[in-house]
């Protein structure tokens, strides 16, 4: 089951061999000492387990008040116009992207102190938005979202050169173990998983529905969780959030239930980290999965 390692000019080289391996990270996961709302006990613990739960980061009524305006978004969107994906086996609405761009409610949220100022803490400094959406697992046939880093993704596929970027899922209905919600390999964040395979031309036309490059082995999954500390799956009710370093292993199962799970999924990237040309050699995925046209936060 042991990977062997190479070492190549690019540290975080992926889908580039026939076999899969595992690199030690190269890069901090807290960089520098940047003020934020974060105590210092809850930066360590992301600095150790790649992330953290926040059970109250937004208050009941402002997730309330999302949560209609996604869905609001959903009821009126165009399949064929808008920056969204629906679902693999059906028309349900899967995610709605660029919504920090194109929604003045979620982009209130976006430059939200207590949202962008965490990204700011962990990250040393200013940020942009790499990418936003909304994620929807409508009830009883919300697919699952495979098993990935999405550091992995945006370095091979948007140019994105060091993991200096961190997510922030902010949850909109009540997230439980019966309606798929994330679940995180805990300390994955210190090791790289180069993935096996090469990318074809425009991955994310059926990634984004059902990913099958990019993502571990059964066998890299088992190294990650039996090096680290388990799978965790945070619950949390409306308002509550899930920080966690872009390197951290993740995924969701289906949702069975007869509950929806809605999230908002922010990623934010520092401005000393914009994307280069994809180090997988082929050109850029669109801008809704990773703006180029960097624009600080504060100045959305």
């Amino acid at each position: 089951m042991n990977a062997q390692v190479t070492e190549v000019a690019d540290p975080y080289a992926s889908r580039v061999a026939s076999q899969w391996e595992a690199a030690q990270r190269q890069d901090p996961v807290i960089w520098g000492d940047h003020p934020g709302p974060l105590a210092d006990d809850q930066l360590q613990r992301h600095k150790r387990d790649g992330y953290l739960s926040l059970p109250q980061l937004l208050s009941s009524a402002e997730a309330a008040a999302l949560l209609a305006e996604a869905n609001r978004l959903a009821a009126a969107i165009d399949p064929a116009e808008d920056d969204c994906i629906i679902e693999p086996n059906g028309n349900a609405v899967r995610s709605i992207f660029r919504v920090h761009r194109t929604n003045d409610t979620f982009r209130a949220i976006c430059r939200d102190p207590r949202v962008a100022g965490i990204a700011r803490q962990i990250l040393g400094g200013e940020v942009y938005l790499h990418q936003s959406r909304v994620n929807f697992k409508p009830p009883v046939n919300g697919k699952e979202f495979f098993w990935h880093s999405d550091f992995e993704t945006w370095h091979v596929e948007d140019g994105m050169p060091r993991m200096r970027a961190v997510s922030i899922s902010i949850n909109l209905t009540e997230n439980h173990e019966f309606n798929g919600p994330l679940m995180l390999v805990q300390g994955s964040h210190r090791t790289y998983i180069r993935c096996a395979g090469e990318t074809p031309d425009d991955h994310f036309k059926d990634s984004l529905r059902k990913q099958e490059y990019g993502v571990p082995t059964a066998e890299a999954m088992q190294l990650l969780v039996e090096q680290g500390e388990g799978i965790v799956a945070p619950k949390g009710s409306p308002g509550s959030a899930v920080v966690f370093d872009c390197n951290t292993m993740h995924g969701s199962t289906g949702n069975l239930s007869p509950y929806a799970r809605t999230n908002l999924f922010l990623v934010f990237n520092s401005v000393e980290n914009r994307l280069e040309a994809p180090f997988g050699g082929k050109r850029p995925r669109p801008e809704f999965l990773g703006e180029r046209d960097i624009v600080p936060v504060d100045k959305l």
